[in-house]
């Protein structure tokens, strides 16, 4: 019990001198807060592009596929979010990479294979669309480069995707 507390006693100390060192005492309240009440900065434009990763490892606005397991078809719970991947794309001049992934059961070389076959299954479904094929590749990343590492369905499911990252 003493090795414990004397355990606590060091993080509890730790977290202490954190805490001091990060407070800011050279300021005052007023200087904190900005300087002149009522001044702003500049405004920035609500029309800039969206940059970023929103979900998966899929370049926003774009939102990644979602497969059912052992599968490469597009899921008709898929089909609207496809449908504004296509969109996006139709209307800007960018060229992406759609990557395969899958989840950890089966062997390598098996998902290597359906990860390349969701990613043909999703630039086949966008090219369908009017999306230029030629601003498209695909990769497989089978099952190497995992978002969620659990054994549930939660993580495998979102394992099984293709990812849309805009390359230029």
């Amino acid at each position: 019990m003493n090795k414990m507390q004397n355990g606590l006693a060091v993080i509890l100390g730790f977290l202490m001198l954190t805490l001091v060192g990060c407070a800011d005492k050279g300021k005052t309240g007023e200087e904190m807060k900005g300087g002149q009440e009522g001044t702003m900065g500049s405004q920035e434009s609500l029309d800039s592009d969206p940059i970023g990763i929103m979900e998966g490892r899929t370049s926003g606005p774009m939102v990644p596929l979602y497969f059912d397991f052992d599968s490469s078809a597009v899921r008709q719970d898929q089909v609207a979010r496809m449908d504004a991947n296509a969109e996006f794309l139709k209307s800007k001049p960018v060229s992406i990479r759609i990557e395969g992934n899958c989840d950890p059961r089966g062997t390598q070389e098996y998902n290597m294979a359906l990860g390349e076959r969701r990613a043909l299954s999703a630039q086949k479904y966008l090219a369908d669309k009017g999306v230029a094929k030629e601003n498209m590749t695909t990769i497989s990343y089978g099952a190497e480069q995992l978002l969620l590492q659990g054994h549930d369905e939660l993580s495998w499911a979102q394992n099984r995707r293709a990812d849309f990252v805009i390359v230029k």
